[in-house]
């Protein structure tokens, strides 16, 4: 479990634009199944969450089009509510970070760590926004 003084900016780079801090399973299950579009963020503390995931995700949001709802739960942080995250996720195996597009409930997009590392920013930003534009 990674220190709050560590993991708080990190969280805020997402919350302060918006996204909703989910910390409890039942949070993740309410979220996530909701109708319209959510964009669930699996947030890390790692390099490639730092420089290409956060800020590529806030970038995709410029566009026109984006998701009805905004979440995003801390891995190595908020353990059960990742837990739970993961669990919707399936059939992919866990990865953080990752970014996933939920619509009316059903998985419809997923960008894993091996999607997101080695990538730059606006490359993520590109991909979820070509996401949007088919289900947002």
């Amino acid at each position: 479990m990674y220190p709050a003084d560590l993991v708080l900016p990190m969280k805020a780079e997402l919350t302060d634009k918006g996204f909703e801090d989910l910390t409890t399973p039942e949070q993740v299950d309410s979220a996530l199944k909701q109708g319209g579009t959510t964009l669930l963020v699996i947030n890390s503390v790692c390099g490639c969450a730092a420089g290409a995931a956060r800020p590529g995700v806030l970038y995709s949001l410029t566009g026109d089009k984006k998701p009805d709802h905004l979440v995003t739960a801390f891995a190595g942080f908020d353990g059960d509510a990742v837990a739970e995250a993961r669990r919707l996720l399936a059939p992919f195996p866990p990865s953080s970070p990752c970014v996933a597009l939920f619509k009316d409930g059903e998985l419809v997009h997923m960008l894993e760590r091996h999607h997101i590392e080695g990538n730059p920013a606006g490359a993520i930003a590109a991909n979820l926004q070509a996401a949007f534009e088919e289900y947002c």
